[in-house]
């Protein structure tokens, strides 16, 4: 296969099959390969293939994702994500929204597009051992990946600054975790380290990795596909590492390129007030600056993204917006979510919550057609869920509590409870 590693900053190419993540100047790479051609006809009788790579929802489209050996390809059946549109939530927001809920990816979330890219072209290149920095999902998806492949993964955890139902996971599929005094930037600092030093040549696999990014393309692939290819006026997503958001732009551009979109969406990036170097980045027309990240929606508690230079190219390629919401804005629209059968983790929900804003604000108009992307699984995080319905998380005054019903164990106490 023919591959180059192109810095985003300065236009430097290196070969794609030496490891590599960044320019010497320091800017993240994009892998740049010439697609073979594919049509609309041909992606639709992959629909009917019961082979496993025209199963999974990236290799489908491998065209558009990555010219890999299909000998080297490792899947979990990953992708074919539920398109969801709910009357309760369209109320909440203002305008119909259709959520693409990447929730229902095998380890619960959008990290398994990535991570079938990443993890293949780490058995591509001959490697055995495979890190990352986590806030949770990432190592949750790398670990199953890993796994899969029969790979070692090492996973780099902040202390005290991931869920439970996400490190779970990775300690199941069997990845060694290492928690360490700081952040996940600290974190993300300190495996790049290790990365460029261990002489067993460790691969990182966070978004930093550019096969992640064409990996997560598939997001947007699908969801055109998912609607025979017809493009929406926006595509709102939350932001935190921004590859996520670097990946749907470069997919998209691509699916233009290819003839298979005639336009394309606008993107609105949606961040945590508490994390939110994007966003004060794009409200000040400044660069980004790290800052310290707190928020409730730990999936994106990210002070220091790596993927900034991409979020920035796709912001301006499709006419993009950013915009930031507050904890309370998040598990509010996380409630209506949930109550809509739908249901997502945290981080997920800034989507709804930012959309709702940016249709306040006449930003988005009342009759757009808006896509929405959901990254996580509900059970991700069930600790913020609790505390939100029982109102134990001291900074957030819960409007759509649903806490359980304290009763006498009989008859009489049940039905007045039901009756209620």
């Amino acid at each position: 296969m023919s591959i180059t590693l192109r810095c985003v900053r300065c236009g430097a190419d290196y070969d794609g099959m030496t490891i590599r993540y960044r320019c010497a100047c320091g800017g993240t790479l994009d892998a740049i390969f010439h697609a073979a051609k594919v049509t609309a006809a041909d992606l639709d009788a992959r629909l009917a293939s019961k082979h496993p790579h025209d199963r999974s929802g990236v290799w489908r489209y491998r065209e558009l994702i990555l010219p890999i050996d299909p000998a080297h390809i490792v899947t979990c059946q990953e992708g074919n994500t539920g398109l969801y549109d709910s009357d309760r939530v369209a109320e909440y927001v203002g305008c119909r929204i259709a959520l693409k809920h990447e929730g229902q990816n095998p380890s619960g979330s959008f990290k398994d597009r990535g991570m079938t890219a990443g993890v293949s072209m780490a058995r591509a290149l001959g490697v055995t051992r495979v890190a990352c920095a986590s806030t949770g999902n990432t190592s949750a998806s790398m670990a199953a990946y890993a796994a899969a492949a029969g790979m070692d993964a090492f996973v780099f955890i902040p202390d005290g600054k991931i869920a439970y139902g996400k490190l779970s996971q990775a300690m199941a599929y069997g990845a060694r975790t290492i928690q360490i005094d700081g952040d996940f930037d600290d974190a993300m600092g300190l495996v790049q380290q290790v990365c460029e030093h261990d002489s067993g040549g460790m691969y990182l696999l966070n978004s930093v990795n550019p096969f992640r990014i064409e990996g997560q393309k598939a997001i947007g692939i699908e969801l055109l596909h998912d609607r025979d290819w017809r493009v929406p006026d926006w595509i709102v997503l939350p932001g935190g590492n921004l590859g996520n958001s670097s990946a749907l732009a470069k997919g998209l551009s691509e699916l233009k390129a290819a003839g298979l979109i005639d336009k394309l969406p606008r993107i609105a990036i949606v961040q945590a007030a508490g994390a939110n170097p994007l966003y004060t980045s794009w409200r000040d027309k400044a660069p980004i600056q790290r800052v310290k990240a707190q928020t409730r929606a730990t999936a994106i508690q990210i002070g220091d993204p790596v993927s900034g230079d991409k979020a920035w190219r796709g912001l301006t390629d499709t006419n993009g917006v950013v915009v930031e919401v507050t904890d309370q804005e998040i598990l509010d629209a996380k409630a209506v979510v949930d109550r809509a059968g739908i249901g997502a983790e945290p981080a997920s929900c800034a989507t709804v919550a930012g959309a709702r804003q940016l249709v306040a604000a006449g930003i988005i108009a009342p009759d757009a057609d808006v896509c929405g992307i959901l990254t996580g699984n509900l059970l991700k995080d069930p600790d913020v869920t609790v505390g939100y319905h029982t109102d134990a998380l001291d900074d957030i005054r819960p409007a759509f509590a649903n806490p359980p019903m304290r009763v006498d164990a009989t008859l009489d106490a049940v039905l007045r409870v039901l009756d209620a």
